[in-house]
């Protein structure tokens, strides 16, 4: 009996060191199925990152036709930046809520395509202040939701209230901001390029024109034309480089961060009440949403997988439904 005992545990040993190894060779064809199960979880959410990906695709041909090659990249980083939120997901095994995974969609959408290609940036001034606004209320949901996940693990001791939850996630997404103003100001000075656009002013005040060399500001105003090297610019004014624009994204950023870190303070401090915090924090996936450990596991079990195109997409579950109940009782 002991020596069948023991010969069933080396086969079943065996069997499980086989299916490793074989999981091994296949991670991307893995990563691949459970990128699939993870896209079309959610109908109203797969509609979306369908709908963008197959206008972003006739973009990119579009361009290749007008050997706009330098569109075409930035097309196929649009496409890979659609698929981040799904692959983000199943890699850390979080859930993004519907409405959050829907506006970070249409975010990526509308900063490169209509943003750049469309130059939606140039045609509508308030584009550029809007994407600024609603990138701090998103960049504020991811920093609260690492710390909400974090203050709800078992595993680690890390406890804030509800007021220093909200100060962190403030905190995050203006240091997101910075940071990005910092790439713009990188690349505009060592790239060439003009991220940080300029703006027409009218009047300007700076020491440096002080006719008695001291420390005081020294204003023109009613500036009505600019001359470079002795050639009119015709702006209709003298041009800022930079600095407003800067200062207005950091200021909209500002507002975004406040905007959410308010909600995410009354989201923990009435945990389990009211929903519409709820659709912008991410969580922890339930076990049964784990598709890539499911695809790992249904690979090891010599199962047939989820084919492409098998799978129907689900319907929405209700958002507070994932909201675990055993949470503060």
């Amino acid at each position: 009996m002991k020596d069948v005992n023991g010969k069933d545990s080396v086969e079943k040993n065996s069997r499980e060191k086989d299916s490793r190894e074989k999981d091994g060779k296949r991670p991307l064809r893995n990563l691949g199925r459970a990128l699939h199960m993870e896209l079309r979880e959610h109908r109203s959410s797969f509609i979306v990152y369908f709908t963008l990906r197959l206008l972003v695709i006739v973009t990119m041909v579009l361009q290749l036709l007008n050997r706009n090659y330098e569109n075409v990249f930035l097309c196929a980083l649009t496409l890979l930046l659609l698929i981040m939120p799904s692959l983000l997901q199943i890699t850390f095994k979080v859930e993004l809520p519907t409405t959050l995974e829907i506006i970070i969609l249409i975010f990526i959408f509308a900063a490169e395509i209509l943003g750049e290609i469309s130059e939606f940036y140039l045609v509508f001034p308030f584009w550029d202040t809007a994407l600024h606004t609603l990138n701090g209320f998103l960049a504020a949901a991811i920093g609260f939701s690492l710390v909400d996940l974090l203050n709800r693990s078992e595993k680690t001791v890390f406890h804030l209230s509800p007021l220093f939850t909200a100060i962190v996630a403030f905190c995050f997404s203006m240091t997101i901001g910075v940071m990005w103003e910092f790439f713009e100001f990188g690349m505009d000075q060592l790239g060439g390029f003009d991220m940080q656009k300029d703006t027409v002013v009218h009047s300007i005040r700076s020491v440096m024109l002080d006719p008695a060399g001291h420390n005081v500001p020294y204003e023109l105003s009613g500036i009505t034309e600019t001359a470079v090297n002795g050639r009119e610019l015709g702006l209709g004014g003298y041009l800022d480089i930079g600095l407003i624009d800067t200062m207005q994204d950091l200021i909209v950023n500002f507002i975004g961060a406040s905007v959410f870190s308010v909600i995410g303070f009354f989201y923990v401090k009435n945990r389990g009440k009211g929903t519409l915090a709820g659709r912008f924090i991410p969580r922890r996936k339930e076990k049964d949403r784990d598709f890539l450990k499911i695809v790992r596991e249904t690979a090891a079990s010599g199962a047939p997988g989820p084919a492409a195109g098998e799978e129907e997409p689900e319907e929405e579950r209700p958002e507070q439904e994932e909201e675990e109940r055993t949470e503060d009782g």
